[in-house]
This record gives C-alpha cells, sequence and structure tokens, in this order.
C-alpha cells in the first residue's frame, strides 16, 4: 500500500506545504468542498496543500490531468463528492498520484495551477457529501468501561460489547462542517429522585472524540462486504464530534437508544483524508487472549497485520472567556485510534453483513474514542466522572459538562519515523443558548 505519494522527501512548490508541522504537506492532499467565503461561487472540490486550496474545477479545466486522473478530477470537480466515491479506489488513487506529481517541486504544471490556488484563510466549507445515512458505533472498550462503570460499577460492559460492534443509526440533517454552532436542545429529563420527567434545557451537555468515516464505493443490497475487501469501499475519514446531552439520553435510551439526545447536532471537519494517505500509519491489531476473539466474519489477517490506524487523536476548549481574553483554548485530553476494540474494517464489514447496501457518501461514526488511562478520555462525562470530579481548566474556570459559549476543537494527525506527518485540519463547534434563553 505504500507508493511514492508517500516518500518523506518529496516537497511541494507550495512553500507552505514545506513547513515543518504543517497539516497539509504533499504526502497528505486531503479532500473538501469549498467556495470562497461570503461569495455566491458554485461549490466545488478542493485539495489542501499547505495553508492553500488548490481548485480542483479550475484545475481540471487547465487540462493538468490525464486518463484515469482526469475522469477522477472531473466528478472531484462537483458539488459533492458522491461520484468520486462511487468510482472507487483505483481512479481515487489515479488521481492522488497526478496531483502529487503536479504539486511537487519542479512539476511542469505548476505555472498553471499556481492560478488555481485559494488561501484557506478566504475559504469556507460546506459538508463534503450527500449523506444518504449516518451510522454510529460505540468502538471504544475504554469509553464504554468508564461509562458503564458509572452507571454499573459490577458490571460495567453490557455482555455483546465484546462479541459485535454495536451502533446505532444517527440523523443526517443536523450533520454540519466545522464551525458550526447550535443551540442548546431541550428535552424531557427524569431529575435524580423524582416520579416524573420535566421538559428543560440540557443540563449536561457534552461532547464526544470520535473519527468518521466516509463511504466510497457501495456494495450491492443482499451482498455483504467481505472484511478483507473493506478498503475497496472506504474512501476516508475525518474528525467527528457527536455531541451528546446525557441526561436526556439517560432518560430516553431504553430500550431503543439515543434519539433527541444526539439529533440535534453532529460536528464533521470538511477535509477527508484518504485511506491511501494513511496507509503508513496502519498498525497491527490484536485482541487481548483473554477476550472472545472475533467471529470469522470480523477477522482474517489483514485485520491483524494492519487493521488499526495510529491517528492521533485531542479535544480542546475554548470559553468564552477565553476567547474575550484572549487566552486561548486549552486541551482536555490526547488519544489514538490505535486503541479501538473494533478497527474501521469491522464496523463496515459488519454494518453490511446482514444484507445492507452501504452507498457512497454514507458517514459511519466510531464512536467516541478514549484510551486506557483518564488523560486519554473522549469525553466530559468521563473526564469528571459523570459530573462528579469538575475539570479544572488554566484561567481558573471548571467543567463538568459544557456552557454555553463553549467551543470544542477536535484534532487529529499521524506521524511514523521514516514518513511525514499529516494532519486533519480542525473540527470546531459553538454551543449557543437553548431557543428562548
Amino acid at each position: 500500500m505504500i507508493n511514492e505519494t508517500h516518500d518523506a522527501g518529496l516537497r511541494s512548490w507550495v512553500a507552505s506545504a514545506n513547513t515543518p508541522g504543517t497539516d497539509f504537506p504533499v504526502q497528505n492532499l486531503p479532500f473538501a468542498v469549498f467556495r470562497r467565503r461570503g461569495s455566491a461561487e458554485a461549490w466545488r472540490g478542493g485539495v489542501a496543500i499547505g495553508d492553500q486550496v488548490l481548485d480542483l474545477a479550475a484545475a481540471h479545466a487547465t487540462g493538468a490531468f490525464a486518463g484515469e486522473a482526469a475522469v477522477a478530477a472531473a466528478h472531484a470537480s462537483a458539488a459533492t463528492f458522491n461520484g468520486l466515491m462511487a468510482l472507487g479506489p483505483r481512479y481515487g488513487s489515479a488521481l492522488r498520484l497526478a496531483l502529487s506529481r503536479a504539486l511537487r517541486e519542479g512539476a511542469a504544471q505548476a505555472g498553471s495551477l499556481a492560478a488555481c490556488l485559494v488561501p484557506q484563510r478566504e475559504a469556507e466549507y460546506t459538508v463534503p457529501a450527500r449523506i444518504g445515512d449516518y451510522t454510529d458505533f460505540y468502538a471504544s472498550v475504554h469509553h464504554a468501561t468508564n461509562i458503564g462503570r458509572l452507571f454499573r460499577p459490577d458490571n460495567p460492559l453490557m455482555p455483546n460489547f465484546k462479541w459485535i460492534p454495536i451502533g446505532y443509526h444517527g440523523r443526517v440533517s443536523s450533520i454540519g462542517v466545522s464551525g458550526q454552532r447550535f443551540r442548546r436542545p431541550k428535552g424531557q429529563i427524569m431529575p435524580p429522585g423524582e416520579s416524573a420527567p420535566l421538559f428543560s434545557a440540557c443540563r449536561r451537555l457534552d461532547y464526544e472524540l470520535e473519527v468518521g468515516i466516509w463511504v466510497g464505493q457501495g456494495n450491492a443490497l443482499g451482498e455483504p462486504i467481505p472484511i478483507d475487501r473493506v478498503d475497496e469501499h472506504v474512501f476516508g475519514l475525518c474528525l467527528l464530534n457527536d455531541w451528546s446531552a446525557r441526561d436526556i439520553q439517560a432518560w430516553e435510551y431504553q430500550p431503543l437508544g439515543p434519539f433527541l439526545a444526539k439529533n440535534f447536532a453532529t460536528t464533521i471537519s470538511p477535509w477527508i483524508v484518504t485511506l491511501e494517505a494513511l496507509a503508513p500509519y496502519r498498525t497491527a491489531w490484536s485482541r487481548p487472549a483473554e477476550d472472545p476473539q472475533p467471529l470469522a466474519y470480523l477477522d482474517g489477517e489483514g485485520v491483524r497485520k494492519h487493521g488499526a490506524i495510529d491517528l492521533q487523536l485531542e479535544a480542546w476548549i475554548e470559553s468564552a472567556k477565553m476567547r474575550a481574553d484572549g487566552s486561548g483554548a486549552c486541551r482536555l485530553s490526547h488519544t489514538s485510534l490505535r486503541h479501538s476494540y473494533w478497527t474501521v474494517g469491522q464496523m463496515v464489514a459488519h454494518h453490511s453483513v446482514g444484507g445492507c447496501n452501504l452507498q457512497p457518501g454514507d458517514l459511519l461514526g466510531t464512536g467516541t474514542q478514549s484510551g486506557p488511562s483518564l488523560d486519554e478520555a473522549g469525553a466530559l462525562i468521563e473526564l469528571s466522572a459523570g459530573g462528579k470530579n469538575p475539570v479544572s481548566l488554566p484561567n481558573g474556570e471548571n467543567r463538568t459538562f459544557l456552557e454555553d459559549g463553549d467551543a470544542v476543537i477536535l484534532r487529529g494527525w499521524c506521524e511514523r519515523k521514516g514518513f511525514a506527518r499529516i494532519g486533519f485540519g480542525e473540527c470546531r463547534g459553538e454551543v449557543l443558548p437553548a431557543s428562548g434563553d
């Protein structure tokens, strides 16, 4: 899976792509749908390179691409990536290779493509695909155990967790791109010790540090995706924040799972980092010997050798006071996707095993990603032990759950010796007061 596009020695004629620590070197080349901020321009596909966006519609018009890369570029020039996703990995790989060669130092296309660059600071983004369905999983054993201990100290994990990737279907219409601002949700809450619920604004609003999985090529109804063919059906990954109203959820989730507690907002990062770009950061996956081993349809040599992805993940908070003071956001936690109990491939394979036809542009969430120690927890409900232990912020503020005006910023990146560091950009969302407040 490693090819010339991953060469750590590559440099770009776009100078900012060579800056140490940039999320978007020439080895990354993630996709987003954008236009110039505040304009009436058509939405179209773009590729991040340094602090710039390469306008794919404009680049395609210059004749910079040929063959399968040109076919892919034509689809990537549209207002959504569904067409590009449907083409499958061969076409996406051809476009990635053509972009890599065109953006390297000394490329013959440098002159014509320079006119196709738009500074990222002048761009705005939208959800990059028409999402047909959204499914959220519960794939972190550390998160599940931490949550379970709050409610079932003697038996924190449900008996099926170690056998099956648990998931539920979420709401598509409230998915927004980074920068999303949403109102605090309202719903029914059952206060402790009471016999009847009350209708109220959420009092225990939380974030969830997740990874989003974009489906590429779909599968036919009734034809499951085999575990060893999953990579042919995943277009790429993004960051995802599945905001949660914990008090509303506690009252409503039995017997059918989350409803109003989850459907009010989900925020994703605009950039899709392709599965091919992530190839150097794939790593071995294993299951503890004392745990049940996956059933055959969820296991295999490929899963064991490179099923996990060492994707570093962080959650930051910026309160209204921090913004007013100019003190900047502070980090709440840092973990890695490699700790996930279920892999990206296992989630996709399980989703389709009953015959479900996944479609290009469908979005899956991994569920909150938490590591084995508390400072790797991916949600405030874990960090504050269900609200019992307030989290102290550097400016003297405390948080058990989110307050109005709080913004949460998710960040992610991959790095490995011998390869370039690549990043995901930011996934930012901000809490507004409930309607009527």
